[in-house]
């Protein structure tokens, strides 16, 4: 896919989640607000059933992980004893033409150059250096730039600070939800029955100063994370890592994501404590790029903290009675990112006849209507009621919703837009015979259904 046919996709996308409700612009009546935003009615629907997919997959379908939901406000330590305080940062470079500021190792990739935000500050800006000539600024072309400094990304709060001043008592929005796993793992462990090995999900908000904010909800800095931290013994890392790389992997394919749009890329300048990474990568409209990370973390986390708060954190093995800090194995998935790999995987455009039908082709149980009503006249009150009936009815079992604004067509085409598998149209048939006609989106092709078979009927699909 050439640039213009690849920001034309994403284009189209973003045009659609505006159209039709998935994303908002934050605060979009005060011009916007960079790199936040509101997922609108039919995208909170999406969002929940992503959630709902892998919460399922995490906990639901599994006797060895429990849930957990850590408040977003953590004492200040954590985050000192965890490192974020001083290594939680991106290497900033700005454009002395037009004052853009920019992350250096996203420019150094850009121009095919090896380089990642683990890099020290002088081993990045000596790449940088040696290669600028090939290196534009996306904004105004330059190739004038100031040296790289390292940013941090952790965002300020004054929570419980009544002095005025910041920099006295600093409280952090946080910046990845696994440290309140790690805070606790104790708890969790004593007031459960797991055993090693045993893994704690969580979905939950974090927050990042970034400072390149592109592609739409890709890289924003309110989002939201999907995480699982997997406690193992020391030694057993590398074959429940490989395990743990199977089973996401086919998390996507389950949610309906084409294999041929999915890659593996392996970390190659790992930080110092982990023993392997690898990025789930997905083909958006800009490239291939991370979808979720699985690495082998080893002791560190639980070591750093049970160092930093004095509390001992080892697990006492109940058959050996071995004592010892568990090592971990980390997945972590960004909802939004996953949000953009649906919309990308599902949008369509396909001509039917003289018309171009745009539609998302969602799987069924990631649609965010399952199944929308229509009364074939909305100037029809006998109609109107029995369609009403038909669908109080399906809204006990499914996200349904009603409408009668516009032609039938007009319906399909907007329903199509949204993902809708199925719409049912209450006509004449219905009063006289007891028959709506059910279409199908993705064929359009439409069957009569009696009333009283409907329910069963939509059991089979859904």
């Amino acid at each position: 896919m050439s640039k213009k046919d690849a920001d034309n996709s994403l284009d189209s996308i973003v045009a659609l989640c505006k159209r039709r409700g998935f994303v908002f612009p934050s605060s979009e009546i005060y011009d916007g607000f960079t790199a936040v935003y509101d997922f609108g009615p039919y995208g909170v629907e999406l969002a929940n059933n992503i959630k709902k997919e892998w919460w399922r997959a995490m906990t639901q379908l599994r006797d060895d992980i429990v849930g957990l939901d850590a408040a977003i406000f953590m004492s200040p330590k954590v985050w000192q004893a965890s490192g974020h305080v001083k290594g939680f940062s991106d290497p900033l470079t700005e454009c002395r033409q037009c004052h853009s500021r920019l992350r250096l190792d996203t420019l150094l990739e850009e121009a095919g150059i090896l380089a990642d935000e683990k890099m020290s500050e002088e081993e990045i800006n000596n790449i940088f250096e040696n290669n600028k000539s090939k290196i534009k600024c996306p904004n105004c072309g330059s190739s004038d730039f100031t040296p790289g400094k390292n940013f941090n990304l952790l965002v300020q709060s004054n929570l419980g600070n009544f002095t005025g001043d910041w920099s006295k008592e600093p409280v952090y929005l946080r910046g990845e939800t696994c440290q309140g796993i790690y805070v606790n793992y104790k708890n969790v462990l004593n007031s459960t029955r797991v055993k090693i090995p045993f893994g704690i999900a969580q979905i939950g908000k974090a927050f990042r100063n970034e400072i390149t904010t592109r592609q739409f909800i890709f890289r924003t800095r309110e989002f939201e994370q999907m995480e699982m931290q997997y406690f193992v013994k020391p030694g057993d890392d590398m074959k429940y890592f490989e395990q743990w790389r199977q089973t996401r992997w086919q998390f996507y394919l389950d949610l309906g994501i084409k294999e041929k749009n999915l890659q593996w890329h392996k970390h190659e300048n790992l930080v110092f404590y982990a023993q392997e990474a690898y990025d789930i990568e997905y083909k958006f409209p800009f490239g291939f790029k991370e979808l979720e990370g699985v690495h082998a973390r080893g002791d560190y986390d639980l070591s750093v903290h049970s160092q930093s708060s004095g509390i001992d954190l080892d697990y006492l093995d109940p058959i050996s009675n071995e004592k010892y800090i568990p090592h971990i194995i980390e997945t972590s998935a960004g909802v939004g990112r996953t949000f953009l790999a649906i919309l990308t995987e599902s949008y369509r455009e396909e001509r039917v006849g003289e018309e171009l039908r745009t539609v998302l082709a969602l799987p069924s149980k990631l649609a965010p209507i399952k199944i929308a009503i229509f009364p074939l006249l909305k100037n029809k009150p006998e109609l109107v009621v029995r369609a009403r009936e038909i669908f109080d009815f399906l809204k006990l079992n499914w996200r349904c919703e009603f409408d009668d604004n516009g032609n039938i067509g007009k319906r399909y085409r907007r329903q199509d837009e949204i993902g809708t598998p199925y719409c049912v149209t209450v006509d004449f048939d219905t009063l006289e015979k007891g028959e709506v006609t059910v279409r199908e989106r993705d064929s359009m092709q439409q069957t009569k259904i009696k009333v009283e078979n409907i329910k069963k009927y939509f059991q089979d699909k859904f």
